[in-house]
């Protein structure tokens, strides 16, 4: 401790557990500064990556669908997933093969731009279908 206070420094107990305890003189303002840059720097080379979602009915029409598609293209191009959602109401339920038909068509047109991560899957009242981009 003298020879802390002699260099103006602070004695840091560095490992507590260890017999003797460790003990380190620095400069403790600088070496928090030092770790919180340490994070900065760690979570602004973090990639976030969102789910967006894009829900249909099975009576979307082919142009609607074309459209859907467009729209799931720009989102995979923004490095984001995608959540496709077959949503069925009432007795649309019965219909489930032409769901899976139109979650086909989807996936044949955005073959080559993405990967599967979720093969499409009847969930409930709807179906989901989970695409991410390539790397």
């Amino acid at each position: 401790m003298a020879q802390a206070e002699r260099a103006a420094l602070d004695l840091v107990e560095v490992s507590a557990n260890a017999d003797p305890p460790v003990c380190k003189i620095m400069d403790y303002g600088k070496y928090r500064y030092k770790q919180s840059k340490k994070i900065h720097d760690a979570r602004k080379s973090q990639t976030v990556i969102h789910v967006k979602e894009i829900r249909l009915r099975p009576k979307t029409e082919a142009h609607d669908l074309q459209v859907k598609i467009k729209h799931i293209k720009k989102f995979l191009e923004q490095r984001d997933k995608v959540k496709i959602s077959m949503i069925f109401r009432g007795r649309e339920i019965a219909f489930t093969e032409i769901g899976r038909k139109i979650m086909e068509q989807i996936k044949a047109a955005l073959a080559d731009e993405c990967i599967m991560d979720q093969e499409p899957r009847l969930e409930g009242r709807s179906m989901v279908m989970i695409v991410s981009p390539k790397k």
